[in-house]
């Protein structure tokens, strides 16, 4: 692959703009300079390739870590509404980066943002039952072990003008002040929010914890995000 397209790929810029950083010997491969962007170069040079002093993250897919901000819509673009695709900077906006899922508007925490639509798929379909922790603070009694068995036999939803929807086991862990962690391995819409209403509970604050094995950084601020390691993406495709 070309040196200029391996960097584009990897979200170090558009082609023009990776081009001229090589031209001006941004790039050195073994501690040489090279200054033509067509340089061929191998995957398993990707470690050795630095861009000033510092080793790219070379790759054709890109991942990412996003704590999803309240006010924001899972969507890249929106004429009316902030979006997460707003949060991206310039240099991956064009790299065809979409969300996995869907998080509500109001809704906050871990969101994953990829090129990668196999990953994806594979993160997005039932039939993969990958878990996703949430954190629920709601109002209403305080849910009880009778709240617990019912979700873990995998309730149904009974919903006025609705056929009854049978879902899968759920775990529900008990908190204090009006708070539970959700555990899900399925993604239907809305699915927190109308569980807790058919126990008679609503809904005031959800903040997804995790997916799989992706967690937010310690200290992650909402509309920041970070590039997953290997092995964040190992373990990811692998469901650990």
């Amino acid at each position: 692959m070309r040196l200029d397209k391996l960097l584009a790929n990897s979200g170090y810029g558009t082609r023009t703009e990776v081009k001229e950083l090589i031209r001006k010997g941004h790039v050195t491969i073994d501690g040489q300079a090279i200054f033509d962007p067509s340089f061929s170069v191998s995957e398993e040079m990707g470690s050795r390739i630095l861009l000033d002093g510092e080793p790219i993250e070379a790759g054709e897919y890109l991942y990412f870590c996003l704590n999803k901000p309240d006010g924001y819509l899972t969507a890249m673009t929106d004429d009316r509404l902030p979006c997460v695709g707003d949060l991206l900077p310039p240099n991956l906006k064009t790299k065809k980066i979409s969300p996995v899922g869907r998080l509500d508007f109001h809704t906050t925490g871990v969101l994953l943002l990829t090129n990668d639509g196999a990953l994806s798929h594979q993160l997005t379909s039932p039939k993969w039952h990958r878990e996703k922790v949430y954190l629920v603070t709601y109002s209403g009694e305080a849910l009880t072990e009778k709240e617990v068995a019912l979700f873990s036999s995998g309730m149904t939803l009974t919903e006025k003008g609705h056929a009854p929807e049978k879902l899968k086991p759920a775990i529900l862990t008990l908190l204090p002040d009006n708070q539970c962690r959700l555990t899900l391995t399925e993604g239907k819409t809305h699915q927190v929010k109308r569980m807790l209403a058919q126990t008679g509970r609503s809904v005031i604050f959800l903040h997804r914890e995790s997916i799989g094995s992706l967690h937010l950084k310690e200290n992650q601020e909402p509309g920041e995000m970070y590039a997953l390691s290997k092995e964040d993406i190992r373990l990811l495709k692998e469901g650990n």
